[in-house]
C-alpha cells in the first residue's frame, strides 16, 4: 500500500490507512519537515518531524482502527485547507474517539502532497465567546 498523497482530497484517507498500518514513518512521511501539529484545543504547537514523530507515537497508543473522511477540500494553487471527520472504532464497533480536524497541505515539486498545519481537533472546538461583547 502507497501512503503518497498526490490529490489533496485523499489526505484524510489516506492518513488514516497510514494509521492503520501501525507505523509511524507511514504517518510521519505525510508532513514537511517543518510542519506544525496541534493536537488538542489547547495553545500547544509542536513543530518540525521530530516533535510530530512523538505524537504520532503517542496516538498510534490508542486502541481502534481509523476512518476519516474529507469534508471539505479548499485548493489554491499549491496550497488545500481541508476539514476532515474521523473517528477510531474498536474490534467489536464501540466509537473509541472521533473528532474533526483542520488542515493545510501544500504539494512538493514531485506531485505529493503533505500535511504544513495539521489541528487534529482543529474543526470540532466550540466557538469563542464574541470579543469586546461585539455580536
Amino acid at each position: 500500500m502507497t501512503f503518497d498523497v498526490t490529490s489533496p482530497e485523499r489526505m484524510n484517507a489516506t492518513f488514516a490507512n497510514a494509521f492503520n498500518s501501525r507505523n509511524v514513518g507511514n504517518l510521519l512521511a505525510l508532513y514537511e519537515p517543518g510542519a506544525v501539529l496541534r493536537t488538542n484545543g489547547g495553545n500547544t504547537n509542536l513543530t518540525g518531524l521530530e516533535a510530530i514523530e512523538g505524537a504520532l507515537t503517542q496516538l498510534l497508543q490508542v486502541p481502534g482502527r481509523m476512518a476519516s473522511h474529507n469534508n471539505f477540500c479548499i485548493l489554491h494553487g499549491d496550497l488545500a485547507l481541508l476539514r476532515a471527520d474521523w473517528e477510531l472504532t474498536a474490534d467489536d464497533g464501540a466509537v473509541v474517539a472521533s473528532g474533526s480536524s483542520a488542515e493545510l497541505v501544500r504539494m512538493q515539486p514531485d506531485g505529493r502532497w503533505l500535511y504544513v498545519i495539521d489541528h487534529a481537533v482543529g474543526a470540532g472546538l466550540p466557538r469563542t465567546p464574541a470579543a469586546g461583547g461585539a455580536k
